[in-house]
């Protein structure tokens, strides 16, 4: 998007729409060169020159002790030294002018309607079917048999999968689209069921006037061309998981035996992703504490032809070696901060890719439920298991707390569903006045809960790593924009 010329100050995007309430707040920061300024209600974007980011810098300090109308004079006093007085009163009068348009210092619009949107009638919208507790991978940060899920081994059967189906047609009201993840373990070990299932709810479809899109993870171990025509024609998008360069997927991704899986799975996937015209599908994986230089895999997978990416950091208690901790913090503030001026250069060379926590949209962006309460798990996402037992989400399956009820006598468990649906950025104390809640929606209520015991606590190490993307994001948009 090209910017709009604003005296020394640039207006690269801007949201509107958003109604007045009772405060503002502005953040405002540097990266790869870039003067960047956020109003954060509005989700108006601003990239500046350098006086008027200081102009900025000390609007809010000086306003509180001096009042709006001695602003300029005592502004300009306070940058005597650094900047000539008229260029100090420019910049602070082009400040006024965002300001009166509505692109800087608006005031909060959500918080005053925050007990409706609590109030509001949930259709079930989206299912994670486990289809298989089982793999032939010994992954160690797995959610499968010997991982977290703490379940005994099973696969799916197709009459449970058809009361899920069933389950979520009657539990979505007059939504049409509705969302099937084929999720484990490893689906494709059940994948007869996983096609009788899709085959069932394309016959559903046209009984109920609704639209179903699947998708399906895999591993990748049993892709073959079965599987690819089959997903191509039938999943609307596809997960393919590995962990990037051979020696960081290998050791965290290996067979039973402790050989690893890279040699056996890319060549796959390669072929995959070009059945696909390198579309609607991810290559999906994890960093742990032992690739902290992860940016490297993100380009290694770029470099094997993948265009959608997506390489995220493990979620770990401390005690597990392979754990992110504070301490790394700061080198993966690096990491992100050099693989967003790579991807910048890339991009301008013709031969960018796309990577899932950097995508952001600026112009619109989620609806107001997206962007408070997030991915809607307890509420219009639910997790299914193998027996058919309902979960807000997979990560809780197998913590008997949040056992919702089952696929064939529906959410019993009201109490859990109420919980989330109070679970939302203004419920969480951290996240009411970090600049990041609009794009974060809270993060995940899973890590909040494993990490404090509350859904409505929020995983740090996950939102300083959420605050740092977001960053990076704006700066990419920015620095594209002048293109």
């Amino acid at each position: 998007m090209p910017f709009k010329a604003c005296g020394s100050l640039c207006v690269l995007i801007t949201v509107r729409g958003m109604k007045q309430a009772l405060k503002y707040q502005v953040h405002q920061y540097i990266n790869n060169g870039y003067h960047i300024v956020l109003d954060v209600s509005s989700g108006a974007v601003h990239v500046v020159d350098e006086v008027v980011y200081d102009v900025l810098a000390l609007y809010e300090e000086c306003s509180r002790e001096h009042g709006e109308e001695a602003l300029p004079n005592v502004i300009a006093r306070r940058l005597k030294d650094k900047y000539p007085r008229e260029e100090v009163e420019e910049a602070f009068s082009e400040l006024m002018q965002l300001k009166e348009a509505g692109q800087l210092f608006t005031e909060d619009a959500y918080e005053d309607v925050i007990f409706d949107f609590k109030n509001r009638q949930t259709v079930v919208k989206a299912l994670c079917l486990h289809i298989a507790h089982d793999c032939n991978l010994a992954c160690r940060y797995c959610f499968a048999e010997e991982g977290e899920y703490h379940g005994r081994r099973a696969l799916m059967s197709y009459e449970v999968g058809r009361a899920a189906l069933d389950f979520l047609i009657a539990n979505s009201g007059n939504r049409r689209n509705l969302e099937v993840d084929f999720f484990g373990g490893e689906p494709t070990l059940n994948l007869e069921v996983v096609k009788k299932l899709v085959a069932y709810g394309r016959e559903q479809e046209k009984l109920h006037n609704k639209n179903f899109r699947f998708t399906l993870t895999t591993n990748g171990v049993l892709l073959n061309e079965d599987v690819m025509e089959f997903a191509n024609r039938e999943m609307a998008n596809v997960v393919l998981s590995i962990d990037g360069r051979k020696e960081v997927n290998d050791r965290m991704r290996p067979f039973r035996n402790g050989t690893g899986s890279y040699g056996l799975i890319v060549p796959k996937f390669q072929q995959f992703a070009k059945s696909r015209n390198q579309k609607q599908y991810y290559v999906r994986g994890t960093f742990t504490h032992y690739n902290l230089d992860f940016s490297k895999d993100v380009l290694h997978l770029a470099d094997l032809g993948f265009e959608q990416i997506s390489v995220e950091p493990v979620v770990a208690q401390e005690t597990d070696d392979y754990a992110i901790r504070r301490e790394d913090l700061p080198q993966l503030f690096a990491e992100y901060d050099a693989l967003a001026k790579e991807m910048i250069r890339r991009e301008k060379e013709g031969r960018g890719f796309n990577f899932f926590h950097f995508m952001i949209d600026l112009e619109g962006g989620p609806c107001v439920a997206k962007r408070l309460s997030g991915c809607g798990s307890g509420t219009e996402y639910l997790a299914v298991t193998p027996w058919g037992d309902l979960y807000p989400c997979h990560q809780f399956v197998g913590n008997e707390e949040f056992l919702m009820g089952n696929v064939t006598q529906g959410v019993t468990n009201t109490q859990v569903r109420e919980q989330f649906l109070g679970c939302n950025v203004y419920a969480k104390e951290k996240c009411r006045d970090c600049f990041a809640r609009f794009y974060c929606s809270g993060g995940c209520a899973a890590n909040a809960y494993n990490f404090h015991g509350d859904i409505h606590e929020v995983y740090e190490i996950g939102c300083e790593l959420q605050k740092k993307r977001v960053e990076c994001a704006i700066m990419i948009k920015a620095a594209l924009a002048q293109e």
